[in-house]
Parts: structure tokens; C-alpha cells; sequence
């Protein structure tokens, strides 16, 4: 044992254990309090992207530099995903929660008071990291609240329905605070809904049961290699796809850092096979639903978040729409989201995942290719709103895959479990939107090139790269039937 760890175990072991929860605990009050924290961190990775023209001028961000403000919050919240989880798992996960709670807020009101374009950046890492540890603590939590059958699926059906929506609602409020209040506001909205949490949480959530990974004499274990190389490969991985688009696919810094991203998942997983107690237990993986969960969890994230970011700027560059007529006209689709989300649950119950998956995933890949028939003079009502209203259907599969990724995973278990299918879902997206923004960019410089019309030329590179989202999401089909189990597994 190292020192580092025999350190890490000494505050461990003066910390007080959380006992048990109660038996009789406001599940549902808990799980409400649970929703808003996600609702919070969800609509943050996409609230400040029609805000980075404002942001722009009034900090005097170079042009380069503007992007970081989005990939400073990408990073840290896709990289430290799953240690966050572990975490919560090791030390309390109400315990966990509360820490990563306080961090995003506070670090959300450093953003609001802002005067530099680099004190910003940091602080957005920062809200990052706090949303890495909130998200997989609150999931976990949710688990351990409602036992597996029908009614943990009503909780994670509303679950999944917070979630679409969340990123549809960013996108509108986004627009609307920018405009009429100011670009701050986008932060305050965060510190007000933060604190409130935090004064709530005490009262409203239950304790975690004792600790996990206990070794001989009740000492914890803690896997320090394995945290540093597969958070610092989820990092590099994050940054370089994140990059690619701007320094080129095929250039060497993008080459080296996604080589040393695998070099460090390959060390990772060696690591995780020999030592007694593993971040990542890999005998997760031999519980097929959760495995397949976790590869549509990825696919889908490439093909939804990609769609969104190629059709914002379909509305913003060739329709000339303004932020909050666009975040409006997403609005469609979150509103559809929530309509969904009740049959879905109830089909997951009576039906299975396997099918409820699937037909989602068929109908969200058949509205993204829908929306590759909008033209350069297209109209809401006349070309979107059919596609809009289609991808809704997501939430046919973000439940199913949120259940799917829980299926048989024991309570010592719950954090990682969460931190990994939250991990799967922001690699995937922070793929899906590099690769359609190449394909966009690619296209659109070709036509560009050959002398046609600029309206046309990036209508044309859109509907391409819709085209590979499109098909991306409709691959996870063949996953969805071939790994995700019609019946829940044993627990391992």
C-alpha cells in the first residue's frame, strides 16, 4: 500500500460512518429534491451555448478562446463521471452529493461574477467537476430508494423525461435570459436553485448505508492507480475529440492524445483485473443488459446530441433564427419528451427494455433523418416540427437504457454503476458532436469551393451530417437486440 493510500485510509477510518437509512423515508420528496439537482446539471452543459456571443464581447474573448467556455465543463464533467460515482460509493453518497452540490454552486456564482474570459473557463471546469460528482450520487441514490420492478421504473421514467427535457429547456432559458436580463443570469439561475437543494438536503435525503470496499479491520480500499488512468483517459479522450474539429482528425496533437487516452483505458483495465478492490468492478460487464445498456447509452448519446447541435445551427445560420426563437422550437421536443415518459415506464413494466429500447431508438433515428429534408427557406410548422415532435420519442430510450444500466447491480455497486452510464451517454455525445461538426464543416467547404451559394452550401453540409446521426442512432438498434435481456438478471 502506498502512502498516499494508507493516508487517504487514516481520514477515511476518523470519518464518521453514515448509518443506514430509515425505514420510513419521503421517497418521493427525496427523489423530487434528486430530479432538480440533475434538471440543474443537464441544462448547464447547454444553457450557455447561445449565450457565447454575448459572452464573447462583453469578456473580450479572443474568437479561438470562446469554445473553451463549453469544453472547460465538458472535460471535467465527462472525465471525472465515474470516480465521482465510485466516490459516492466509498464515502456516502448523500454525503457526496452535497459536496458536489456545493462545489457547482459556488463555482456557478464565480461565473456570474466573471471579468475575465480565463477565470471563467476555470470556474466552468470547476462546475464541471461538481456536476460529475452530483449526477451519478443522485442516480445511485435514486436506486437505493426504489427497489427494482415497477416502481424503481415510474421513478427512473420521470427520470428520463427530466433529462431530455433539461437540455431542450437549456437551450430556450439560455435564450431567454441572455436577452432580457443578461448572461450572468444564466449562473444565478444555478446559485438560487443550488442553495435551495443544499438547505434541503439534510432533511430530505436519507443516509447512505455504511460504506463500501471495506478491507480487513473495516479499513477502506481505494484504487488510486485506477482513478488516475481511467479519469485521466476519459480526459484526454474527452479533449482531443473535443479538439478535432479545429486542429484537424488526422493531426498529430489529436493522434497523440487519443493514443495516450487508450494507452491509459488499456492500463486501466489491467489494473482493475488485479487489485482486490477495483474502481470499476469488471464483473459489471458480465451482466449483458447493463453491458448493452452502456454501448446504446454511447450511441445514442453521439446521435442526439449531435442532432441538436447540427440543428441549432440550421435554425441560427441558414433560418436566421434568433436564441430564444430557437430555444422555442426545441421546446417542441422536450414538451414531446414528457409525453412520452409516462407510456414508456409503463410499457418497461408490462413489456421489456429490450422492446421499448428498440422502438425508441427506430423512431428518434427515423425523426433525425426526417429533418434532412429541410431546405435553405424551410418553416417550422411546414419542415420541423414533424422532426421535432418524432425525436421526442427519446425518452423511449433514455428510460429503458437508465434501467437497463441498473439491472441486477447490487447497493455497494449503485454509484459506479450510475457513474459509468453517465459516462457512456457524455463520451458518446462529445464524439457525436466532433464528428458531425467535421462532417458539416467538410461539406460545406467543398460546396463552397465549387462556387455554390453559402445558405445552400451549409443547408447541404447539415443534412450530412444529419444523415450520420441519424444512422448512428438507428445502429444502437442492433445492439439493443442483441445484448439487452428481456427479463431482469440475477444480481452479481
Amino acid at each position: 500500500m502506498t502512502s498516499l493510500d494508507r493516508s487517504i485510509d487514516d481520514i477515511r477510518d476518523r470519518a464518521p460512518a453514515e448509518p443506514a437509512a430509515p425505514v420510513a423515508v419521503h421517497r418521493w420528496r427525496a427523489f423530487a429534491l434528486l430530479a432538480v439537482a440533475c434538471f440543474m446539471t443537464v441544462v448547464d452543459m447547454l444553457i450557455v451555448n447561445v449565450a457565447l456571443p454575448t459572452i464573447g464581447a462583453k469578456l473580450h474573448f479572443a474568437r479561438s478562446d470562446l469554445q473553451w467556455v463549453v469544453t472547460a465543463y465538458a472535460i471535467t464533467f465527462g472525465g471525472f463521471l465515474l470516480l465521482g460515482g465510485r466516490t459516492a460509493d466509498l464515502l456516502g453518497r448523500r454525503r457526496m452529493f452535497a459536496a458536489g452540490l456545493a462545489l457547482f454552486t459556488a463555482a456557478s456564482l464565480a461565473c456570474a461574477l466573471a471579468t475575465s474570459g480565463t477565470f471563467l473557463i476555470v470556474m466552468r471546469g470547476l462546475q464541471g467537476l461538481g456536476a460529475a460528482v452530483v449526477l451519478p450520487a443522485a442516480l445511485s441514490i435514486v436506486m437505493n430508494l426504489f427497489p427494482e420492478g415497477a416502481e424503481r421504473n415510474k421513478a427512473l421514467g420521470i427520470w428520463g423525461a427530466v433529462g431530455a427535457s433539461g437540455a431542450t429547456f437549456g437551450v430556450l432559458a439560455g435564450g431567454v435570459l441572455t436577452r432580457y436580463a443578461g448572461w450572468q443570469y444564466i449562473f444565478y439561475l444555478n446559485v438560487a436553485i443550488g442553495s435551495a437543494a443544499l438547505l434541503l438536503t439534510r432533511q430530505v435525503l436519507p443516509r447512505s448505508s455504511a460504506p463500501v470496499g471495506s478491507g480487513p479491520a473495516g479499513r477502506r480500499r481505494y484504487d488510486v492507480p485506477g482513478a488516475v488512468s481511467v479519469t485521466g483517459s476519459l480526459v484526454l479522450a474527452v479533449y482531443a475529440i473535443s479538439q478535432a474539429p479545429v486542429v484537424g482528425w488526422t493531426a498529430t496533437r489529436t493522434v497523440a492524445l487519443l493514443a495516450s487516452a487508450a494507452a491509459l483505458l488499456i492500463a486501466f483495465v489491467i489494473i482493475e483485473a488485479g487489485t482486490r478492490s477495483p474502481l470499476l468492478p469488471l464483473r459489471l460487464f458480465r451482466l449483458k443488459t447493463l453491458a448493452g445498456s452502456n454501448a446504446v447509452g454511447f450511441l445514442l448519446g453521439a446521435s442526439f446530441y449531435g442532432y441538436i447541435f447540427i440543428g441549432t445551427l440550421y435554425m441560427q445560420q441558414v433560418l436566421r433564427y434568433s436564441a430564444m426563437t430557437t430555444g422555442l422550437a426545441w421546446l417542441t421536443v422536450g414538451l414531446t419528451g414528457v409525453l412520452f415518459a409516462g407510456p414508456a415506464q409503463v410499457l418497461v413494466t408490462r413489456l421489456s427494455v429490450k422492446l421499448v429500447m428498440a422502438s425508441g431508438l427506430v423512431l428518434t433515428g427515423a425523426g433525425i433523418l426526417w429533418a434532412t429534408q429541410a431546405p435553405v427557406h424551410g418553416g417550422f410548422w411546414s419542415n420541423l416540427a414533424g422532426p421535432f415532435f418524432l425525436t421526442g420519442s427519446v425518452t423511449w430510450v433514455f428510460i429503458p437504457v437508465s434501467i437497463g444500466a441498473l439491472v441486477g447491480v447490487t447497493e455497494r455497486d449503485a454509484g459506479v454503476a450510475s457513474g459509468l452510464i453517465d459516462s457512456s451517454q457524455q463520451l458518446g455525445g462529445a464524439i457525436g458532436i466532433a464528428v458531425a461538426s467535421t462532417v458539416a464543416a467538410a461539406r460545406t467547404t467543398a460546396l463552397l469551393g465549387h462556387g455554390r451559394a453559402a445558405a445552400v452550401a451549409l443547408t447541404d453540409g447539415f443534412h450530412r451530417a444529419l444523415w450520420v446521426c441519424g444512422l448512428v442512432g438507428l445502429s444502437a438498434v442492433i445492439v439493443a437486440l442483441l445484448l439487452v435481456r428481456r427479463v431482469p438478471e440475477p444480481s452479481s
